[in-house]
């Protein structure tokens, strides 16, 4: 599993959050994270570069998930249980994490699904860790174990 983000983490909260779930993740899978540097140009030049950064981090055999305002909205269960049917047929997922400017049509074009944790903005780093977190949800609750609730 692998998530590709816009933007580096400033905060040290942020970063010891991000740690903390790498850590308990690690028992359930292998993940990645690939921090990519944000620009600071015009927002269609920046939602351009950036998206061709995150493209040469994806691969043809890669299951794309793109986080989007505008996508699928499951709740924690029906998560873990879109991560297991996707994991049956496809190991390598990739959660995508766009810049403050959005997408690149060709990374939303490049994504097999798009999903929406709310119609809310939230700033990035911290959404990085409720992705995380998140993930870790799905897994526990795949293994019948105590977190969710």
């Amino acid at each position: 599993m692998k998530i590709i983000c816009v933007g580096k983490i400033k905060e040290e909260y942020f970063k010891n959050a991000i740690k903390e779930y790498q850590t308990r993740l690690s028992k359930y899978t292998k993940l990645e994270i690939v921090e990519l540097n944000d620009y600071s140009l015009t927002p269609s030049l920046n939602k351009q570069k950036e998206g061709e950064e995150i493209l040469k981090n994806i691969k043809d055999k890669d299951y794309v998930i793109t986080l989007e305002i505008i996508g699928k909205k499951y709740n924690s269960i029906e998560l873990a249980s879109r991560i297991e049917k996707i994991q049956i047929v496809n190991s390598n997922i990739v959660f995508v994490i766009g810049g403050s400017d959005g997408l690149s049509e060709d990374v939303k074009k490049r994504s097999n699904e798009k999903i929406s944790f709310s119609d809310l903005t939230f700033p990035h780093q911290l959404f990085r860790v409720m992705l995380l977190e998140q993930i870790y949800r799905s897994y526990k609750i795949l293994n019948n174990e105590s977190y969710h609730k």
